[in-house]
């Protein structure tokens, strides 16, 4: 496999691995919003900054994780496999 086959096969790959990060977040999110937001509560700023607007707020954490689902299935159903498979 040549350098940018390879480098291609990685691409895919990560957007993969994005893609389930993003369907399986998503889930957590939608089926147990509260517990969700409180694991990612964090004393340092720039964490806390993400999980913020979703604190004592379920219903916008579980619409952003429907949209996170959405949006991971979507990346997944575009990616498409190499005919020169390793």
């Amino acid at each position: 496999m040549d350098g940018s086959k390879a480098l291609a096969l990685g691409m895919r790959r990560s957007a993969e691995m994005a893609a389930v990060f993003m369907i399986g977040d998503g889930l957590l999110g939608l089926l147990q919003p509260r517990r969700h937001v409180a694991l990612w509560r964090s004393n340092v700023p720039a964490v806390d900054v993400l999980v913020r607007p979703f604190a004592d707020r379920p219903g916008r954490r579980r619409a952003y994780g429907a949209l996170q689902i959405v949006v991971g299935v979507a990346l997944a159903s575009r990616l498409k496999c190499s005919d020169d498979r390793p």
